[in-house]
């Protein structure tokens, strides 16, 4: 069950001039559900992405890196293709070959160059992608994709459902701004609900805007969102072979370019983006495997913000720490522990302060003598819990967001292929 998290109102979703979507039921893995989904991108959008730092990344993560490398100014990126079923990982030089397929096979009826097609995939890893399927189901997603278009964000709730594999519920979020006197879009969409640990991405996420941005500016962006949002939650600790989080940007707004995120109007578009990609980032969390609760880490007091972020993580990974939120046990010395082996060497526990929402639970690095375990039961027992841990050596901070873990996950994973 989603901690505190409901399917998406297409009412709420606002459509992005310059982009059309389409999805298709390709029975890729399973019948009667969509599985299959396109974004058109109008001639002239600006395109880019991050992706997955696993080594061992999938064949369509490998295509997307080379595809937008060679952007140009005259050729551009003008489809993503997405398949859920499959993550055409482990799959060797066939896999390559079936996603350049793939992309080949789109291309085809778009009338463009393979190179300006990006493919994803994702699902279970070492099976052969079903390529064959996908080439047929393209015609009916490029028929919905070129259907009138409803008013509504209709197209991007469907696609969140197109994109999801252990997901419970679809993942969306949108807003508007003003930006040059206009009002500019940011809408988006997520899937992921295990194997979730990402680096510099998401399991999968797309989320387009029509302001009028270049590309290297969008390139910029699409890093620090990742960075402030799917760069922050964790699951399991597991590091996807599929992360992919792309942003595009039709230019139809018809604003003066944003050439800088440092501009006023770069500032605008920077905190309109960044607050969709966490709602999103928070969404996987709220939906992962087997979640019951939503769990927001906070160190401060750090020197840096990367050691601020080892002992959040250390924290967020800890199977100890989740399953003891599972169970509402007050167990915290694990968290403790957690701080202790995050691989800050010249930490000292004497200085160290844990909270858990409002109690005070460590003072000085030893138990405050004020703290009740009941105090920290009653915290535990709540749906969402904030863990904050002060350092108290130096002025930087950083924010991780994570579930409990419980029978449920490893219920879910071991039935995961039946």
């Amino acid at each position: 069950m989603p901690v505190n998290l409901s399917a998406p109102d297409p009412a709420d979703l606002h459509p992005v001039a310059g982009l059309r979507i389409g999805t298709a039921m390709a029975g890729i893995r399973k019948a009667n559900r969509r599985d299959l989904v396109v974004f058109l991108p109008d001639e002239g959008a600006a395109v880019a992405g991050v992706f997955t730092k696993n080594r061992f990344c999938a064949a369509p993560v490998q295509l997307c890196r080379e595809h937008l490398s060679g952007v140009t100014a005259g050729r551009g990126i003008r489809a993503l293709v997405v398949n859920t079923g499959n993550a055409n990982a482990g799959t060797g030089a066939d896999g390559l070959a079936r996603a350049r397929r793939t992309c080949d096979a789109l291309a085809g009826h778009l009338g463009v160059a393979a190179q300006q097609v990006l493919p994803f995939s994702t699902g279970v890893i070492m099976e052969t992608l079903p390529v064959e399927r996908i080439e047929a189901g393209l015609p009916a997603a490029l028929a919905d994709a070129a259907a009138p278009a409803p008013a509504d964000g209709a197209r991007w709730a469907e696609a969140a459902q197109g994109i999801m594999t252990t997901d419970t519920l679809p993942k969306a979020a949108s807003t508007q701004v003003q930006i040059g006197g206009r009002t500019v879009t940011v809408t988006g969409i997520s899937k992921g609900a295990g194997m979730i640990k990402p680096d510099m991405a998401t399991m999968l996420g797309y989320m387009a805007t029509d302001a009028v941005i270049t590309q290297s500016a969008l390139e910029h962006l699409v890093t620090e969102a990742a960075d402030a949002s799917f760069n922050r939650i964790t699951i399991d600790g597991d590091t996807s072979t599929n992360d992919s989080f792309v942003l595009m940007a039709t230019q139809a707004a018809g604003h003066a370019p944003i050439t800088s995120l440092d501009s006023e109007d770069g500032r605008i578009l920077r905190q309109a983006v960044i607050q969709m990609a966490q709602r999103l980032a928070q969404a996987i969390v709220r939906d992962g495997e087997g979640a019951t609760k939503f769990i927001t880490v906070r160190v401060e007091g750090g020197r840096t913000k990367a050691e601020c972020r080892q002992a959040a993580y250390a924290i967020a990974h800890s199977p100890l720490v989740k399953t003891a939120f599972f169970a509402s046990d007050p167990n915290l010395g694990r968290i403790l522990a957690a701080v202790g082996y995050a691989g800050i060497d010249d930490l000292d526990q004497g200085l160290i302060d844990l909270f858990l929402d409002d109690v005070h639970v460590v003072r000085e690095g030893g138990r405050h003598p004020d703290y009740r375990e009941e105090h920290g039961q009653r915290v535990m027992k709540q749906s969402e819990i904030t863990v904050r841990v002060d350092l108290h050596r130096g002025p930087t901070h950083a924010t991780v967001w994570t579930c409990d873990l419980s029978h449920d996950y490893v219920s879910i994973n071991a039935d995961y292929r039946s």
